[in-house]
């Protein structure tokens, strides 16, 4: 007995049935597939039906993928519900029509990289919270008292990161010095401070690691 879905057993039925050479009838090729013969002729009925939802699912699925490559980088499953969402016109697909398509037309999603913010962390060992000084006061202290320092990484259209930290005046919101790089050493983060003192000279007070910079 074949194993494998009934579907692929009956194009096998169908395929060998068609061919000139053919000396088996389909009660045979059934019994041997392990298939009933009703089964067979429903789905040789089925067959309009079949292209139809195909026809469908071939459009659905370019919905899909256009999702899937919006602003240059790939996206899991529930991105994609949420771009189409988004659209000017929205599209109304659940997650599990789309992971179905994504399954049927050999769609990956991507696997999710670690939070570089936290690697960043963990290898600093800035676990522990300092007391909170400033609290969010950041124009009381006047220009260059309280910097901002964050960094966040930008996706690249060959599927990897470029990482940026960047420091920031709290009161006036300039952009005091900035570094960009492949991977997140610890330098490269020294390096952005190197520039802040190259630049505007020692004038740190007080360096708030802050995420909501922008």
């Amino acid at each position: 007995m074949i194993k494998a879905k009934p579907e692929v057993k009956f194009k096998l039925i169908r395929e060998m049935t068609s061919r000139d050479n053919n000396l088996m009838n389909i009660e045979w090729l059934c019994e041997i597939a392990g298939v009933s013969r009703s089964g067979y002729y429903r789905w040789m009925k089925a067959a309009s039906n079949r292209k139809a939802r195909d026809e469908r699912d071939k459009s659905d699925f370019t919905l899909i993928l256009k999702a899937y490559r919006h602003r240059g980088y790939d996206k899991g499953v529930r991105g994609i519900h949420m771009r189409l969402l988004r659209e000017n016109t929205p599209v109304v697909m659940n997650v599990k029509k789309i992971r179905r398509l994504m399954n049927k037309f050999n769609l990956r999603c991507p696997i999710r990289q670690a939070n570089p913010y936290r690697r960043m962390m963990k290898a600093l060992q800035t676990n522990n919270v300092a007391p909170n000084i400033v609290d969010r006061q950041f124009r009381v202290y006047g220009p260059r008292s309280v910097l901002l320092t964050d960094i966040t990484y930008i996706p690249c259209r060959n599927g990897k990161f470029t990482y940026l930290s960047v420091i920031i005046d709290a009161c006036t919101r300039q952009i005091l010095a900035y570094v960009c790089n492949n991977s997140l050493e610890v330098d490269f983060v020294l390096e952005t401070v190197r520039k802040l003192v190259q630049k505007h000279g020692n004038i740190v007070t007080h360096i708030d690691n802050s995420e909501e910079i922008w």
